[in-house]
């Protein structure tokens, strides 16, 4: 089983200047492998394999003095250019040209050591580096990525087969199932009535951002004011998405700890922050008005981190042999009466209550996550039916 474990590194002004040197020609290489890969295929409807493009580094290599960064850092860098190629292909985006002022990385299959206290790492090229490994590892290395974040912060990202095999899943129960439905009010609500409210990280740091972005529109690009103070617009970028992530990782560990079974819906952010307009209401929440409001409304969806949640809490439940159950987009969670199966057809999104037709009263959030749970656990009988059946 495959684990990953970031730490922090503390190179030295020397080491920055060579770190940022490999950054360079690794990025440097990418591009040209992406512009050979574009030419080929535009020119001859033909695919440039990784093999020929390490090929043409050895080339490169002997052409061009300056090319001195780990040979392995620029064949992953075409290896990573020629999985990104194909999985376009699969219906993923088309790769893009890499520049100087995203975050920069090169990784390396090999030669990156600990020393024996564990407060440095050998890096190649660099020799060694102080290291921050705030918890252990086990297993065999496989791969080690160097990066620089925009706020000129370095991390070490190692890969590590811990030759375990992944935990028998266990057994499906509604006692100890739950389903979660997501939303804006309340972040995640649980079909056992359990709501964790949402934050709203980047709300509450809009004043200080609009203040820092409109300081660094008055200055001049290129300029030491204007460098200085981009660096302070990303460490308050920087600051909203960790406060972000440690809530995230809370909410996910607590769910994946407590139940053996979780059902989820199949939401597609992407297109709901795009096509949803809404106002927020005296209670703060989001009704739909088809007026103007919609930045307002994408920026909350957004905010969430939904996916980045739903992501968590899938590998998780894989590393503790948890069930994962994904109901249809497009069932009927909200509008259900869990009770009786009414599906109340005018149900809006301002009404945070309602009443069905049998008398039960519902909490709109709360009753869609005891409908996923339902939803999820019916599917899960089905497919086990028709297993049976086919082994008959």
């Amino acid at each position: 089983m495959l684990r990953a474990y970031k730490y922090r590194i503390f190179p030295t002004q020397e080491q920055q200047v060579q770190l940022a040197n490999i950054f360079g020609q690794v990025r440097f290489v990418y591009n040209l492998g992406l512009e050979t890969k574009i030419s080929a295929y535009a020119s001859t409807q033909t695919n440039v394999t990784c093999f020929d493009l390490n090929n043409q580094i050895t080339q490169l290599k002997k052409d061009l003095d300056w090319l001195d960064a780990p040979s392995q850092a620029l064949q992953m860098s075409m290896r990573n250019l020629d999985i990104a190629y194909h999985s376009f292909f699969k219906g993923k985006g088309f790769p893009k040209f890499k520049n100087k002022h995203s975050r920069q990385s090169f990784q390396l299959p090999q030669g990156v050591r600990l020393s024996d206290d564990n407060k440095k790492v050998f890096i190649p090229k660099l020799k060694w580096v102080g290291v921050d490994l705030h918890r252990e590892f086990s297993g065999e290395v496989k791969t080690v990525t160097i990066s620089r974040t925009t706020t000129n912060k370095y991390f070490m990202s190692i890969l590590v087969d811990t030759e375990q095999t992944p935990p028998s899943k266990k057994p499906i129960k509604e006692s100890t199932a739950v389903g979660i439905d997501l939303g804006i009010k309340d972040l995640v609500i649980t079909s056992d009535g359990e709501k964790f409210e949402n934050k709203e990280f980047l709300k509450k740091a809009q004043r200080q951002l609009r203040v820092a972005q409109r300081s660094l529109a008055k200055k001049v690009v290129g300029s030491n004011h204007y460098i200085r103070q981009k660096l302070v617009v990303a460490l308050l970028h920087e600051k909203i998405k960790n406060q972000r992530a440690n809530y995230l990782h809370q909410i996910s560990s607590h769910l994946v700890n407590k139940y053996d079974t979780i059902c989820l819906e199949d939401l597609a952010v992407k297109n709901m922050s795009k096509r949803c307009n809404s106002r927020q209401d005296e209670q703060g929440n989001y009704v739909a008005n088809g007026q103007s409001a919609k930045t307002g409304f994408n920026r909350a969806i957004l905010d969430t981190g939904w996916t980045e949640l739903v992501t968590m809490i899938k590998y998780k439940a894989d590393w503790q042999g948890k069930n994962i159950q994904v109901i249809g987009r497009f069932d009927p969670s909200s509008k259900t009466c869990n009770c009786c199966g009414r599906i109340n057809k005018e149900l809006t999104l301002a009404m945070r209550t309602w009443t069905c037709s049998c008398g039960t009263r519902h909490d709109r959030d709360v009753n869609a996550a005891i409908n996923i749970k339902n939803f999820g656990l019916r599917n899960q009988s089905s497919v086990s039916q028709r297993e049976a059946l086919a082994c008959t």
